[in-house]
Formats: structure tokens, C-alpha cells, sequence
């Protein structure tokens, strides 16, 4: 009689096994994070999402973000959407939003008090239309830092730079060295986002804000930004010889001493602590290019398409949940090298680049990222004339100062 209970009750375990397995729902979450720093941060959602009994469907394109979203977006106008997808804080998913293909999410977030939560609120203002909330922010990344290679410097026989111009002066050492004294690879979104921080390094916030907020084409053809371009035009020389693709292989020139320094967001530093590389040891950062100590308040959000399931549906609420719940924000973000959007999290465990993050952030130096500003054509047309300027010497830092203060003065 035993025997037989117990093969009933493990008959019985394990339907109640295979009925909740039944019960699992599938959620497919297109994103472009496939470095190794990415994916191990990624592997926190995934992790966490799958102990909720759902089952997370990894859909990573290779690429970046420019290769990414046209096809996310193809699918989501097509018919074909996936159950979450990733884009940037800003105005990418905008016309998606307008035209009812994403999950309203404003009952969850006022239920979770997300606006108590999320720090600065400009981040949930991104993800806001006509009063409405349609996305969850998940991390704060800035594009406002130069990482630095101990080693390319010690080879070199020069201190490492603490500052921009201090960079500079050391970069005929490092070509001497035959080191790269600034790591960037050929795709268009690395080179308009350098260009970017040194502007707001060297031009100024207020520049900045006059130019990418207020559309000001007469500052953008400006004096200020003639300086800009000047230093533009002197830091794509010590490009030359970065015969590299991908941003992260940009960030391996660093990790090795190949290279001195990367005008890179900190996204970066997952690739360092993949590497089992030390902040203030083995690589030093510049927030700001340690001159105008900011951070741009850009990042990744995650829209949830409308769909027709509603297991599917409930499965993309809890998902929005859990992206915004405490340990997972800490969990992902201490791995992808971003801030969390949370304000109210321990992150003891932040290494040094970081809490400069921190304290940043926590001093109110913040502006937008420009994804927040620009629309994706604007941004697409500074894209395409950064690729050119750093790649072809032939055009001079005026004739690309004049084209740019025409995009910017025809900006929507």
C-alpha cells in the first residue's frame, strides 16, 4: 500500500510538474545586445523572467541598434510581433505608439507608484504620450565618458591623462609606442555619439541644449561650435589605424593596451568586467572627458506590442514588473556597466566608474541624451555626416560645421 501511495503522489508531482510547464508562456524579447557584457546582463531579465514560470524567448540581433529596429519595427508594423522589444529612451518608438501597436502600461505604473521611483522622471517622461506610459525604463546609460588603458600609457612612458586636453598632449607618445591613441570603430552611431560628448565636453551644456533642444541653427554655425569641430577634426587622427567594426571591439583595443582611450558610453564597462578588469587599476574613466563632469540620461527601454493572447498579454505585465522591481535592476545593471533607474536601490557593489556615475547624478548634472530631443531622421542625417568627417580628411572641420548647422536648423 505504500508503494502505491507513493508512485500515486510522484504520479500526482509530477502532473502538477507538467501542467505548470503547460501553463508557462512564451515570451519572444527582440533586442541588440550580443556583446559579452551584454548578454551577460541580459541573462538577468531572462533568469528572473523564467522564475516566474513563464519562459523567456531570447531574440537578440546581432548589429547594434541601427541594424536592429527597422527589422523590429518591420515586424511589429507587418503583423508579426514579439512579446517585448527593446528600444532607446526617446522618440524611436513614437509613431509605433501613435498609430495603437503598443500596450498602454499606465494601470501598472500608477499601481506600482513607477513616477515615486524612477529617477529623473525625464526617463519615464520619454516613455509618455498624451498622458499615457508605454514603456519601462531599465537603465540610465550616458555616452558622456573617454576609457583609458593603464597599460597603453605605462607602455608609453606618459601619466595617464586626467582630463581631455591632458589626452591629447599624450597621443604622439602612444603613436610612438605604436599604440592607438583613440580606439572607434567604423559604424556610424560611434561616430556621431564621440562627436557628441566632445561638444558637450569643450562647447558646454548650454551649447548643448541650444542646439539639440532648441533646433538653434545659427548656434550650431557658431564660433562655440567651431571649436568643437576644430577638435574633432584634431581627435581623428589619433583614430587612424582603429581598423575595428563593433563598438565592443573598439573597447578590446583598450582592454589590452592596444589602444590609449575610447570616447565610449559606459555600456562599456560590462566589457571590462568581462575581462576581469578593475576600475582605478586596471582602466581609468573620464566622465565628461574629465572637463565638464555630466551624464546624458539616455538608456534602453522595453515596449510591449499589442497582442491578441491574453496569457501572452499577462505575460508581458509581468515582464514590464519585473524590469522596474528592485533586485532585478540591481542584478542587470551592475552587469551591463548603466545606472539603474531606481532611486532607491543599494548598489554597494558599484565599482569605481560607477558610483562617478552616482555621485553625478546624484549632484543633478544630467541632460538628455539626444534620442530624447532628435528625431530619428535628424539623428540619421548626423550619422551619416559624422561617418564621413571621421573617415575622410578631405572634409574639413568647416565644410562639416556648415552642413551640420543645416541639419540642425531644419530639425523637426
Amino acid at each position: 500500500m505504500k508503494t502505491f501511495t507513493k508512485k500515486l503522489l510522484g504520479t500526482m508531482a509530477f502532473s502538477a510538474l507538467m501542467a505548470g510547464s503547460a501553463m508557462a508562456t512564451e515570451c519572444e524579447v527582440t533586442h541588440w545586445w550580443t556583446s559579452g557584457g551584454e548578454a551577460a546582463a541580459v541573462a538577468e531579465f531572462a533568469k528572473a523572467f523564467d522564475a516566474t514560470g513563464n519562459k523567456w524567448v531570447d531574440g537578440a540581433i546581432a548589429g547594434s541598434g541601427g541594424v536592429a529596429r527597422p527589422i523590429m519595427i518591420g515586424r511589429i508594423t507587418g503583423g508579426d510581433p514579439m512579446c517585448a522589444t527593446q528600444f532607446n529612451h526617446g522618440r524611436q518608438a513614437e509613431e509605433l505608439v501613435e498609430a495603437g501597436l503598443m500596450q498602454d502600461l499606465t494601470e501598472l505604473a500608477e499601481k506600482e507608484g513607477w513616477r515615486d521611483v524612477v529617477h529623473p522622471s525625464s526617463l519615464l517622461d520619454s516613455c509618455t504620450l498624451d498622458g499615457r506610459i508605454y514603456c519601462v525604463p531599465v537603465n540610465i546609460h550616458s555616452w558622456q565618458w573617454l576609457w583609458l588603458s593603464r597599460q597603453a600609457f605605462e607602455d608609453a612612458g606618459v601619466d595617464v591623462p586626467t582630463n581631455w586636453d591632458e589626452f591629447v598632449a599624450a597621443a604622439p607618445a602612444l603613436q610612438a609606442a605604436d599604440r592607438i591613441p583613440l580606439a572607434m570603430g567604423n559604424q556610424a552611431w560611434q561616430a556621431s555619439g564621440a562627436f557628441g560628448v566632445i561638444t558637450v565636453a569643450l562647447g558646454g551644456i548650454d551649447l548643448w541644449t541650444k542646439i539639440n533642444v532648441d533646433k538653434d541653427g545659427d548656434a550650431a554655425a557658431g564660433p562655440e561650435m567651431a571649436k568643437v569641430f576644430n577638435a574633432a577634426a584634431a581627435a581623428r587622427e589619433f583614430r587612424k589605424n582603429s581598423n575595428v567594426q563593433d563598438w565592443n571591439q573598439a573597447t578590446n583595443l583598450v582592454i589590452t593596451g592596444k589602444a590609449g582611450g575610447q570616447i565610449m558610453g559606459d555600456w562599456a564597462q560590462g566589457e571590462f568586467q568581462v575581462a576581469g578588469q578593475v576600475a582605478g587599476e586596471d582602466y581609468e574613466c573620464l566622465p565628461g572627458l574629465g572637463v565638464n563632469q555630466v551624464i546624458s540620461t539616455g538608456g534602453d527601454a522595453f515596449y510591449f506590442p499589442k497582442l491578441d493572447d491574453p496569457e501572452k498579454t499577462k505575460a508581458q505585465l509581468e515582464l514590464a514588473s519585473l524590469m522596474l522591481s528592485k533586485p532585478v535592476q540591481v542584478n542587470f545593471n551592475l552587469k551591463k556597466g548603466s545606472l539603474p533607474v531606481r532611486g532607491d536601490v543599494d548598489l554597494a557593489a558599484a565599482n569605481d566608474c560607477m558610483k562617478k556615475g552616482l555621485a553625478i547624478l546624484a549632484d543633478g548634472n544630467i541632460l538628455p541624451d539626444g534620442n530624447q530631443t532628435l528625431s530619428p531622421d535628424t539623428t540619421g542625417q548626423i550619422e551619416d555626416l559624422m561617418t564621413e568627417f571621421w573617415s575622410d580628411d578631405s572634409i574639413t572641420a568647416e565644410d562639416a560645421q556648415a552642413r551640420y548647422a543645416e541639419i540642425i536648423a531644419n530639425a523637426d
